[in-house]
């Protein structure tokens, strides 16, 4: 948002102009399926106040596999207000292990108001098994800059 010589500046404007940031922690873990289901914990929802505003998120998944299968993956990925992002942070599991794997995504959103952020997990075949555990994270920035 330009500011212009002489403009008067409000307090509003110059609040939408810092980045606020939102987190979440896993409260529960889940045990992987092969449809996503949204991890425990793990959405936040806030509020915008100007159409058009920015995000920044970071996923961090603690993926464990409990069955090994030598060609299925564990997969985490981010829905913004039930759409889901490009971009997925994968776990091989053909191996008995735990790791911890991140993604981070950046978009814009729509109209003002309330925004839903959640991270899903899912095994994308069946076989194997795992668990997204309760060290995983979610962090989100919101910039606004109209």
């Amino acid at each position: 948002m330009p500011i212009l010589a002489g403009q008067i500046v409000t307090a509003g404007q110059l609040d939408r102009m810092q980045p606020t940031p939102y987190s979440a922690e896993c409260t529960a873990a889940l045990n992987g399926t092969t449809s996503y289901q949204p991890i425990p914990g793990l959405t936040i929802t806030l509020a915008t106040e100007t159409a058009g505003a920015r995000y920044t998120a970071s996923g961090v998944f603690d993926c464990s596999v409990t069955t090994v299968h030598a060609a299925n993956l564990m997969v985490g990925k981010l829905q913004v207000n039930g759409t889901d992002q490009s971009g997925l942070a994968i776990h091989a599991m053909d191996t008995l292990d735990r790791d911890t794997v991140a993604m981070s995504w950046s978009g814009t959103l729509g109209a003002a108001g309330t925004q839903t952020c959640t991270l899903l997990g899912v095994i994308n075949a069946t076989g194997g098994a795992g668990l997204f555990h309760v060290n995983s994270r979610l962090e989100v920035v919101i910039y606004e800059i109209t």
